[in-house]
This record gives C-alpha cells, sequence and structure tokens, in this order.
C-alpha cells in the first residue's frame, strides 16, 4: 500500500475534494438527505460505481437525514490503513455522484474518535482489548492499535510511555474532528466547565474536564 502524506491529502481537499476532510486514519466525507430512500439511492449508485472500478465497496452509513463515507486502504502486509491515491480517485468519482443526486456536503460535521491509553507494554495490552473489543484477540495488525476489521468500535491506540505508578489518568479520547470545525468544539468545551490544558502544536489541542479528565482535539493539520 502507498499511502500518501497528509500534506499531499490536504493539498487535494484544498484543490478538488472540498466535500472530504482528512481524520486519523480515513478520509471522510458527509452528505445531507433528504430522507432514508434518497440516502439509500445515492449509497447504491456509490456502490454500483465501487463495483465497476478496480476499487472495493467504501463504508457507508446511512442515518436520519445523512450518509457519512469513509474512504481508505489497508496494508496487506502490516495491517496498517491510510489514504492512497486510489482513495483520493474514489473521493473524486463519488464527489461527482453526490453532485448528480444533489446532495450537500457538510464537512465540518465529519467525527472520528479513537480509545488511547498510555502503556510503556503495548505488545501485552494488545491481545486483552483485541479479544475484548473485538472478540479476536489477534485483530491488532500493528503493534501499536486496536482495529475492528468492520469499523464497529472506534479504533485503539496505545501511546508510548514511560513505565509509572498508578494511579494516573491511563485513558483518554482523541477527537478527530474537521479543522474548521475544532476551534468552535474547544471553546464550547471551555464554556461548559472545561480547562486548556496544552495548545502548543497545531495538530492537537488537550483539554481537562472539570474533574481534571483529559481529552484531546485532533486535526489533520501540521502532520505529515
Amino acid at each position: 500500500m502507498d499511502a500518501i502524506g497528509n500534506p499531499d491529502i490536504l493539498r487535494a481537499i484544498a484543490d478538488e475534494l472540498g466535500d472530504w476532510r482528512k481524520l486519523a486514519q480515513p478520509l471522510v466525507a458527509r452528505y445531507l438527505v433528504a430522507d432514508g430512500v434518497g440516502g439509500a439511492e445515492f449509497a447504491a449508485a456509490v456502490a454500483r460505481e465501487a463495483a465497476a472500478s478496480r476499487y472495493g465497496i467504501p463504508e457507508l452509513r446511512l442515518g436520519p437525514g445523512h450518509i457519512d463515507i469513509t474512504l481508505y486502504s489497508v496494508d496487506p502486509e502490516s495491517g496498517r490503513r491510510g489514504v492512497t491515491a486510489g482513495d483520493l480517485d474514489r473521493a473524486r468519482a463519488i464527489t461527482r455522484l453526490a453532485k448528480e443526486h444533489g446532495l450537500t456536503a457538510v464537512p465540518g460535521e465529519v467525527t472520528q474518535i479513537e480509545l488511547c491509553v498510555d502503556t510503556a507494554a503495548e505488545a501485552a495490552l494488545g491481545p486483552f482489548w483485541a479479544a475484548l473489543l473485538t472478540g479476536d484477540p489477534d485483530n491488532t495488525p500493528v503493534i501499536d492499535t486496536v482495529f475492528d476489521a468492520t469499523n464497529r468500535v472506534p479504533g485503539t491506540w496505545f501511546q508510548r510511555t514511560d513505565a509509572h505508578p498508578t494511579p494516573r489518568q491511563r485513558w483518554h479520547i482523541d477527537l478527530w474532528l474537521a479543522p474548521e470545525a475544532a476551534p468552535e468544539r474547544i471553546a464550547l468545551a471551555l464554556a461548559a466547565g472545561g480547562t486548556l490544558v496544552d495548545d502548543t502544536d497545531p495538530s492537537f489541542t488537550v483539554l481537562a474536564d472539570p474533574e481534571g479528565n483529559r481529552a484531546c482535539v485532533c486535526t489533520a493539520l501540521g502532520r505529515d
């Protein structure tokens, strides 16, 4: 799998793929649909387009008033996920279909959650969390991450840290947002009683709730 770096993906989004946003691993678009029938018809058109091409059917999630489309490729050797040139081609085709169906994109609404745990022993933790979350202890395609093959649950990332005594906050969530949506979401969280912990890195902002539990708001900006 020849994954494309974030700078090239962000350039493609700026130049021609404005419906899409890069999150942690995937490229994601959300379109508004008038009703379930219209959404299903669009999903069928996407599936037919995929069947006629050499690329697989993307992940489609139809809900009340919207449809989410997630694109990524999986490296057959390492199991890593990333966006390839083929995924950009699929995004172009889906964008064209959305225009044909008269759909409106709302890229600022795309969201992804990763579960994150600080650990110095990711190789030991991986099988347990893979078994618990996905039903397969071997579902750790990369040593620092657990992915469910069908995306029933969020991915779990083992954030490398030095060994340390407990208690300490070990778990937190990474909330991935479109870059333009992050400032407002951070402001809302702060107004709701949160605290700004760290905003020195443009790719993520660390917040804490009123009891000190931390979370990161992440975007694709500033990443390789």
